[in-house]
């Protein structure tokens, strides 16, 4: 299994790096830069998540068992996708299931995670390693039901039974409205599906794009910071927060969400509260392991067919 993310810098002095690759080689200006590294100084002076990363596709491989190996491989940061096809290619893997770390599909998101890859199979000449990639996986039952007990946890706290709830997922450039793309239609498929899964009445939800980037172009909205304005103006007080594009936490969540929209919803006289993200927790790498093992169903079922004829 080939497990893609995002990557993030795992101190403050890989910030600059990290930061010029996302930028495609242009590196930022220095108030920028010192922007990026105020958050992730914020938050601890770096992010988790290649560490989280690392302990789901440990625990990926655990459930998965014999017969399989994961690897994994960043866009942004090491270990790179590429090192990963690489690793793949020399271990002499034949078969492979490709996930990113991003359930609901984009062109401009899930599909680079794959060019990445595939690039790197093809600058390999590993034509013998065949790849089979899930695009999309905002629907599978079992990842829904992750979101679902979380958000039921974190209403059931004290004071949040009636709140309101606010999903969120990385805003994209509204180009991408212009490609049909379906982002932003997962992205209300997933939403429905939990707040089916909780009995949230329509009126007891809504959603907001979050960490816009920081470009001329218009991104998609509302922003999570519009999205609590319009809240308090509604006169609602307390809101809970559930980021269904993330899967793990890192600066969008830690910084974001708990220190600027929290701050945000203080100034608004309003409470935010987040559900617990799903990190490595077992029932997470169970919807991980199922959505792998059908992908690789249907591999072996298309290699029978192929072998009949």
């Amino acid at each position: 299994m080939l497990l893609m993310a995002y990557g993030s810098p795992t101190s403050l002095e890989e910030v600059e790096p990290y930061y010029t690759h996302i930028r495609g080689g242009r590196r930022p200006s220095p108030q920028a830069l010192q922007e990026l590294q105020e958050r992730y100084r914020a938050i601890g002076g770096s992010s988790p998540l290649p560490a989280i990363t690392q302990r789901q596709a440990r625990a990926l491989q655990a459930r998965l068992g014999e017969g399989w190996q994961v690897y994994v491989g960043m866009r942004h940061w090491t270990p790179w996708i590429a090192e990963a096809v690489s690793r793949m290619a020399a271990d002499g893997i034949r078969e492979a299931v490709g996930v990113a770390l991003a359930p609901q599909y984009s062109r401009m998101s899930v599909e680079l995670y794959v060019e990445a890859a595939e690039a790197a199979r093809r600058e390999l000449g590993a034509h013998s390693l065949q790849v089979r990639y899930v695009r999309s996986w905002c629907r599978h039952p079992a990842f829904v039901r992750c979101w679902a007990d979380r958000l039921a946890r974190a209403l059931a706290a004290e004071g949040f039974q009636q709140a309101h709830v606010l999903f969120t997922a990385h805003s994209l450039p509204e180009r991408i409205l212009q490609w049909n793309d379906p982002y932003p239609q997962e992205l209300h498929d997933t939403c429905q599906a939990v707040a089916a899964a909780c009995g949230l009445e329509r009126a007891r939800w809504s959603f907001a794009y979050q960490s816009q980037g920081r470009t001329p172009e218009p991104w998609l909205g509302p922003t999570l910071e519009q999205a609590l304005q319009e809240l308090a103006r509604q006169g609602l007080r307390r809101v809970v927060v559930c980021p269904v594009g993330f899967v793990a936490d890192h600066l969008e969540v830690l910084y974001d969400i708990d220190i600027e929209a929290r701050a945000a919803a203080l100034r608004l006289g309003m409470e935010l509260a987040r559900t617990e993200s799903l990190n490595d927790a077992s029932d997470f790498i169970e919807a991980l392991a199922h959505v792998v093992t059908a992908a690789a169903a249907q591999v072996e079922e298309g290699l029978a067919r192929a072998g009949g004829r």
